[in-house]
């Protein structure tokens, strides 16, 4: 059966951060480079930034298998009545297994809840994987967009949009 537990206590945060670090070292090696991967985690998945953006209004969520911890994801209303999809990643095995669909089915009811119109996410355009579950789950890429993050690096992305 799976569970999904917001995320709130500082315990919580770091074992997110951890959880982060570890999914993003297992799979984006394939799209990014590991001086990438080791940015953006520091960047957007650490316990400082896990914590600023939940001050700033984003709510986490871990998922959760048989006691499990499987994986997690980040949502945030947006101003003008959308709900941003920031984070929805499954550890390696579990992958493949449907978990991302009963997410994403919590995910929509949330944003139904909040009266939001769509639900949007960007996607590194070279993760096909990624790419394909979001088609498989109706979404429709609306945009391209290239993103300087510092470092020298950037996000490379496709904008997803499932409209409620």
């Amino acid at each position: 059966m799976l569970i999904i537990r917001s995320v709130k206590k500082e315990e919580q945060i770091q074992q997110l951060a951890e959880l982060a670090s570890q999914i993003w070292n297992e799979y984006f090696v394939e799209v990014l480079s590991k001086e990438q991967i080791t940015y953006m985690v520091e960047k957007f998945q650490s316990v400082s930034a896990i914590t600023e953006q939940i001050q700033e209004g984003y709510h986490y969520y871990f998922i959760i298998n048989d006691m499990e911890l499987i994986g997690y994801f980040g949502i945030c209303k947006q101003k003008d009545g959308t709900m941003f999809l920031s984070k929805l990643y499954l550890t390696k095995e579990q992958r493949g297994r449907g978990y991302a669909s009963q997410a994403f089915q919590f995910i929509r009811e949330k944003a139904l809840d909040q009266g939001c119109s769509s639900i949007w996410l960007t996607v590194n355009r070279h993760n096909q994987q990624a790419i394909a579950v979001y088609e498989h789950l109706g979404m429709q890429r609306i945009q391209e967009q290239v993103i300087d993050i510092g470092n020298g690096f950037v996000m490379d992305d496709f904008i997803y949009r499932f409209s409620l």
